[in-house]
């Protein structure tokens, strides 16, 4: 009788998504070589059928490898695990494989695509055609001994790394000292505290948004307000390196959040009756903090306030920025999606979002990048997007505002901005 029953591998072989990606900041996300070497063992008498693909995001840059990036590509996965029988291995060197019967390549392309969309500002993603290294792709029905071969070098490299990295007299066992301490939670805590009660005004930082027309001079729309990491790493903490644990950092984030929200509720200049945009996180968002900042205006007065949330952060958890943008809307803010860049503009539409705004980031990569066959120009998904929604941030020349208004992009934030501005304001010699 037991014959009779569909065949599945032991739910055992390794974590679900979920459970990577549900996994504590504190903890370690678990590593799977040995295990996906077990599944396919197991694979070799179950091949009908199943379809395996190979994320190649050790071949990302460094900063993208971070933990926080690995559990959202695993969570993407999630529900194709439970649809086909499906299995998703973290490998130690930060690749993941998925592996699942009966799902054709274009089910399993959607999750490819999410995921590439999450990195799309590291070359990796930007590669196309027959030069891309960022997903590979094995029927294992016709193709099991050669991938499993690779997988079996891998395995084998990455315990030997192990081994090297546990001898003796190894630099991973001297412990050399390094320019900077890594922010670990007792840094953290009393950098916290430290930020409670210092006063931060003077880390505050004030960047244009400017309306800019071809041939005319830019004109401030509103100011974005930021307390500049980079300026507080130099002159309170130089000696630790803040970005070297992401979960860590993202708590400074929060914290920063709340200071500068504490800042604007007790300011007394004229910033509160300006109009002006904030970048905060999500999370942020829906916290008390957020609530005592919001009670500090009129009704009338919201309107010319712009909430700014990353990419990234929206897209770790949807229910939770929805969930924020409809309290944003209903009390009258305006939100903007931050950190689009030319790669992930294709795949983001404003109106479906429900946000006012989109921001992308500059590249000169924007000027030769043609868009796929049959896709939307540039230029097109500026029309689509509305050309009043669309900032192009990060500008550093005049070529780049020049680019943006052959796209027909009016509203321009970056450091060319400034100096123009600045240029306007100096007395004349």
């Amino acid at each position: 009788m037991a014959l009779e029953q569909p065949i599945r591998a032991p739910r055992t072989i390794a974590p679900t998504a979920a459970a990577v990606a549900n996994k504590r900041p504190d903890e370690v996300l678990p590593v799977q070589d040995a295990q996906l070497l077990d599944y396919l063992d197991w694979v070799d008498r179950h091949r009908a059928g199943r379809r395996a693909v190979h994320l190649h995001l050790s071949r990302l840059l460094a900063h993208n490898r971070r933990d926080q990036h690995l559990r959202i590509a695993v969570s993407t996965f999630e529900d194709l695990v439970k649809q086909y029988d499906g299995q998703i291995f973290l490998l130690s060197n930060g690749d993941i494989v998925f592996i699942a019967k009966g799902a054709s390549a274009a089910d399993i392309d959607g999750a490819v695509t999410r995921v590439r969309f999450l990195f799309s500002e590291d070359p990796l993603a930007q590669q196309a055609g027959n030069a891309d290294q960022f997903a590979t792709w094995y029927n294992l029905e016709s193709h099991y001994n050669d991938y499993y071969s690779i997988i079996k070098r891998l395995a084998a490299e990455a315990e030997r790394k192990k081994r090297a990295a546990k001898a003796p007299g190894t630099a991973a066992d001297s412990g050399g000292a390094r320019k900077r301490h890594p922010l670990d939670p007792i840094l953290l805590s009393k950098l916290e505290d430290f930020l409670a009660r210092a006063d931060m005004s003077n880390l505050m930082r004030r960047q244009a948004i400017c309306a800019m027309t071809p041939g005319a001079q830019p004109q401030a729309m509103f100011r974005e307000l930021f307390i500049s990491i980079g300026d507080l790493q130099g002159t309170v903490i130089p000696d630790v390196d803040l970005f070297a644990d992401p979960w860590l950092f993202q708590r400074l984030t929060q914290t920063l959040d709340r200071r500068i929200l504490a800042l604007m509720t007790r300011n007394d200049d004229s910033t509160l009756s300006s109009a002006f945009s904030l970048n905060l996180n999500v999370s942020t968002i829906l916290s008390p903090e957020f609530l005592a900042f919001d009670k500090a205006f009129k009704s009338s007065s919201r309107g010319t306030v712009v909430i700014e949330m990353q990419k990234i952060d929206i897209f770790a958890d949807l229910g939770a920025f929805f969930f924020a943008r409809d309290f944003l809307k209903e009390r009258g803010y305006k939100v903007c999606l931050d950190g689009v860049n030319f790669m992930s503009f294709p795949f983001i539409d404003r109106g479906k979002l429900g946000v006012d705004m989109l921001k992308i980031v500059w590249s000169q990569d924007m000027t030769a990048e043609a868009p796929p066959r049959g896709g939307p120009t540039m230029k097109e998904l500026v029309e689509q997007t509305g050309r009043a929604r669309v900032i192009l941030s990060r500008i550093d020349n005049d070529s780049a505002v020049r680019f943006g208004h052959s796209l027909g992009i009016t509203l321009f934030q970056g450091r060319h901005l400034d100096q123009l501005l600045a240029n306007r304001t100096s007395p004349a010699r």
